[in-house]
């Protein structure tokens, strides 16, 4: 498959106070095929958000590139790199609340690029909006409405439509369902799927929901404290995990089974996410991971492949 986007050593660093660094994202390589959907899992803090942004130039780099289509991305973006490549690489952010200009009619917050770009006159973009509303499941009487008419999950096909409007080639999906009920997100979950096969996406699915993510991802991705810990195909990363932290991540997914469920021996990760602050050697997991060595302490691993095929792992369980 070809290659669309590539990130090398990815770095994004914090400086909070003299000698204070939040290792955010931290030396940070992957890849990304056309029209593939990598989904990217991990606790709150472990940097995916930063990530995904710093991808689409909204967090300067701090060390490390970005390629796409074999361009080598700004390490810190002017206004016409944004006017540049905002057509190509687009994202729908998390929260539906507050992503949504509140003094913005709904037709000005989805016909905004397009009005940037200056593509069509005002009665193209009017159509152009109508159409988008209708095709993420709203009508096109609701242009004149406000973000603060709407449910979560209607405001989350309104931060859909202004996203895909552009017809992008790649979308980061940052958490799109995280802060809607179930039964919306399993909405907002077909209509990305039947937009990614109309349009011929290229995702990055950000998501707490291991189940969900490896139904909708092809590869899926495991980040700890602003790391990579492990990376294959969705599949086997859910069913055979192979770093400490994806088995336990996956063991405390809930059984759909009720009486599964309740018969099953609960696993918890022990303590909490350490601080990213001026963050030292030695594996990241190691305060946490029942399987910890005295190597662990002294050294940080780094993603080497495995003998599956596409499967890496960063753990001394695997020299």
């Amino acid at each position: 498959m070809t290659t669309l986007l590539e990130t090398r050593n990815l770095t994004r660093h914090f400086k909070i106070g003299r000698n204070q660094v939040v290792h955010a994202v931290d030396d940070l390589s992957l890849t990304i095929a056309e029209r593939e959907v990598v989904g990217l899992v991990g606790e709150s803090g472990s940097g995916k958000s930063t990530f995904g942004k710093t991808i689409l130039g909204l967090h300067d780099k701090t060390a490390g590139s970005v390629s796409y289509q074999g361009e080598t991305l700004p390490g810190k973006y002017k206004p016409r790199d944004f006017q540049r490549l905002a057509a190509r690489m687009q994202m729908i952010f998390q929260d539906p609340y507050s992503s949504l200009n509140p003094r913005m009619t709904v037709g000005e917050i989805i016909g905004e690029g397009l009005r940037l770009h200056k593509r069509l006159p005002p009665a193209g973009i009017r159509e152009q909006v109508a159409h988008w509303l209708e095709l993420v499941g709203l009508s096109a009487d609701h242009m004149s409405r406000y973000p603060h008419e709407f449910s979560g999950g209607q405001r989350q096909r309104i931060g859909i439509a202004r996203a895909m409007i552009l017809e992008p080639e790649f979308v980061v999906c940052d958490e799109p369902i995280s802060a809607l009920d179930v039964s919306v997100q399993a909405q907002v979950i077909n209509l990305l799927g039947e937009l990614k096969d109309r349009m011929g996406l290229t995702l990055l699915f950000i998501a707490h929901d291991l189940s969900m993510v490896r139904y909708v991802s092809d590869r899926m991705a495991v980040m700890y404290l602003g790391s990579l810990v492990e990376i294959g195909p969705a599949d086997q990363v859910y069913f055979q995990p192979r770093h400490p932290y994806t088995e336990i991540l996956v063991s405390s997914n809930p059984e759909p089974d009720p009486q599964t469920e309740r018969e099953r021996q609960s696993t918890t990760i022990r303590g909490e996410i350490p601080s990213p602050v001026n963050v030292g050697a030695g594996c990241r997991f190691a305060n946490r991971c029942p399987k910890v060595m005295d190597v662990c302490r002294r050294a940080t691993p780094h993603l080497i492949p495995l003998q599956e095929v596409d499967r890496q792992v960063a753990c001394h369980l695997y020299p």
